[in-house]
């Protein structure tokens, strides 16, 4: 594979551009862009890594759930199978995670108390969320605790990989719970001003920088 090419300029420039239509409002063009951001993303990660074993299979599943999502999620009444959806890709890469760091067992047995953190902030937000969500409790309710397995799992890595990838593991998970937070509480509590450009740019920097720290640790 050509390592010195940045495949990722594709995926920054359709990136850019789909936050430049939400800023602008015309959303009837996200049809076009949204659907590509993905994809790219998906390419980036095969000229990197050639898909060489199982876990970089893995980051490739969660990507194309992630890509039906998005597709999904460009229409309102089909909001639930956009959440399946996420929730698959979500349980992918926490599987990546724990399939990562197995060789060494859980950081959790040694510092329990870090779950505390991750725990009370899914309570907390549901707690807020939970009066608007009528029939969508249950689904919710397991989504938030699937992505908190996940963010936990990345957690989890802590010395166990090379720090670089570490790094990119805890950001895109954390970025990713953020998104989905400002997104649930945009849709469920109350929408609040530049959410679109938020709710993207943190989901962009999510799949991004978990992408990378993939990346990081197969080719080192």
């Amino acid at each position: 594979m050509k390592k010195n090419r940045n495949w990722f300029l594709l995926f920054w420039l359709i990136a850019i551009i789909d936050l430049i239509i939400i800023a602008s409002n015309n959303t009837s063009l996200r049809f076009y862009t949204k659907p590509l951001l993905v994809p790219s993303l998906m390419l980036a990660y095969f000229f990197y890594t050639g898909i060489q074993n199982s876990l970089s299979k893995l980051i490739i599943a969660g990507l194309f759930f992630s890509f039906l999502g998005d597709v999904f999620l460009l229409w309102d009444e089909y909001f639930i199978q956009g959440l399946i959806c996420f929730l698959t890709t979500h349980i992918l890469y926490a599987t990546y995670f724990i399939i990562t760091a197995n060789k060494n067992g859980w950081h959790f047995k040694k510092y329990p108390l870090l779950i505390i953190p991750v725990s009370a902030y899914t309570m907390a937000l549901l707690w807020l969320l939970l009066p608007s969500l009528g029939d969508l409790t249950i689904p919710v309710v397991v989504y938030a605790i699937v992505i908190s397995v996940m963010l936990l799992s990345g957690i989890n890595l802590y010395k166990k990989i090379k720090s670089p990838a570490y790094i990119y593991f805890i950001a895109g998970a954390g970025f990713f719970i953020l998104s989905d937070s400002l997104l649930a509480i945009n849709k469920f509590y109350q929408p609040f001003a530049y959410s679109g450009i938020t709710i993207m740019l943190t989901y962009i920097l999510a799949q991004y920088f978990i992408v990378k720290g993939s990346i990081f640790q197969i080719n080192n």
